[in-house]
C-alpha cells in the first residue's frame, strides 16, 4: 500500500532510510537527516513523499523537493529508500512508478536525480547532460539524470541544477 506520509510516521521513516543507506559506498549516510531538513525547508513538497506499508509498517520511502535550473522549478528526487530485508521486491520500483504519476500532474516539467545509472533509464530518466543540464558538484556524468514530465518540457531550459538549502549545508 502506497500512501502519502505521515508525521506520526517520520521515526519509521528515519529509521528506514538509515538502514536502507548504511552500506552504500557513495553515501555520507546522512540521508535521513536531509530529509528532516527538507521538511522544515519551502522546498518540501508533501504530496510527493511516498511510504510503502506493510501491515501499517514503512518498509519504503520517497522524498521530492524543489529544486531551480536557473530561475525554472523542477523536482529532485532524493531519497529513495526501502529496507534492506524487503530489497529486491520491485518495492522500489514500486514508489518510484506511483510517485512519477502523481509528479505529472504537479505543475512540473522534469525531475533531476542522482542515481544508479542502470537503475534509473527503465523509468525513462536520461544523462542530463544531454540537455545541457548539470548537477552543482562533481558526479560522474552516466549517474546524474532527468526526466522530462511532458513532451518538450525542457525545452530552452538548461543550466546547473540548484538543490534546496539543506543539500547544501554540508558544503
Amino acid at each position: 500500500m502506497i500512501r502519502q506520509e505521515k508525521a506520526s510516521q517520520f521515526e519509521q521513516i528515519a529509521s528506514v532510510i538509515e538502514k536502507a543507506f548504511a552500506n552504500e559506498e557513495m553515501s555520507e549516510h546522512k540521508e535521513h537527516l536531509l530529509v528532516e531538513k527538507l521538511r522544515q525547508d519551502p522546498a518540501y513538497i508533501p504530496e510527493l513523499a511516498l511510504v510503502y506499508l506493510e501491515n501499517n509498517e514503512v518498509i519504503g520511502h520517497i522524498f521530492y523537493s524543489e529544486a531551480f535550473i536557473g530561475d525554472h522549478p523542477v523536482l529532485a528526487l532524493a531519497p529513495v529508500s526501502v529496507s534492506p530485508e524487503h530489497q529486491g521486491k520491485g518495492i522500489g520500483t514500486q514508489l518510484i512508478e506511483a510517485s512519477l504519476e502523481r509528479a505529472k500532474w504537479s505543475g512540473f516539467s522534469a525531475i533531476v536525480l542522482l542515481g544508479h545509472a542502470q537503475f534509473y533509464p527503465r523509468f525513462g530518466f536520461e544523462k542530463a547532460s544531454q540537455y545541457n543540464i548539470s548537477a552543482p558538484f562533481d558526479v560522474p556524468d552516466e549517474n546524474f539524470m532527468v526526466l522530462p514530465l511532458y513532451k518538450g518540457s525542457l525545452q530552452g531550459i538548461e543550466g546547473t541544477v540548484q538543490y534546496a538549502p539543506p543539500f547544501r549545508e554540508g558544503e
